[in-house]
C-alpha cells in the first residue's frame, strides 16, 4: 500500500475511532441498543400538561432485572432504565451495589403511577415496593421527579406498554 492510500485510510478511520465511546446507534430495522447491551426506547412522562422524555434501557430478562443499574456512576438527566412486568406483578427492589440516589417510578397497566420511591439511598438493602401489581418500574436519576414536578397523578408510555 502506498504512503498516500495509507494516509488517506487513516483520514478516513480517526473518526471513527473518535466516536468509539458514544452509545450504538440503530440502522434501519434495528432497535437502538446501550452500551450495556440493552435495548434503548423512547419513554414519556405526561404530567401537569408537559411531556417528559425519556431515553430508557429496558430490563427484561431475570438476569438483567437483577443487574439493573447496579454499579454504574451516573445517570444522565433524560435517561432511565425500564424493568417491564407482563403480566403484571407486585415488585421489590433493593440498592444492593446500586452507587447512585435513584427514583423508582412504580407503573400500573394503565400508565398510572402506583408510587415513586424518591431518593432511594445507594448501597441499602430496605426492599422497596409499591405493595401492589405494577406492569413495570422506572428507575431514573434520584431527586428528577421533584425536579420535573412528576407525581402519582401523572401517566408513563412506552413501545409495547401503555398509551
Amino acid at each position: 500500500m502506498s504512503i498516500r492510500a495509507l494516509t488517506i485510510a487513516l483520514a478516513l478511520l480517526l473518526p471513527l475511532a473518535a466516536c468509539r465511546g458514544a452509545e450504538p446507534q440503530a440502522g434501519p430495522g434495528q432497535a437502538a441498543t446501550a452500551e450495556s447491551g440493552l435495548q434503548l426506547i423512547p419513554l414519556e412522562i405526561r404530567s401537569g400538561g408537559k411531556v417528559h422524555k425519556f431515553t430508557v434501557e429496558v430490563a427484561r430478562t431475570s438476569d438483567e432485572q437483577s443487574r439493573g443499574l447496579m454499579f454504574r456512576e451516573s445517570l444522565a438527566p433524560d435517561r432511565g432504565m425500564l424493568f417491564p412486568y407482563s403480566p403484571p406483578e407486585v415488585a421489590s427492589f433493593w440498592m444492593k451495589n446500586t452507587l447512585i440516589p435513584l427514583d423508582m417510578i412504580f407503573v400500573r397497566a394503565d400508565g398510572s403511577i402506583a408510587m415513586i420511591a424518591d431518593n432511594t439511598i445507594p448501597g441499602s438493602l430496605e426492599s422497596v415496593s409499591a405493595g401492589e401489581p405494577v406492569a413495570a418500574v422506572l428507575e431514573i436519576a434520584g431527586g428528577r421527579s421533584a425536579e420535573l414536578g412528576i407525581t402519582d397523578a401523572d401517566k408513563v408510555s412506552w413501545q409495547d406498554g401503555p398509551k
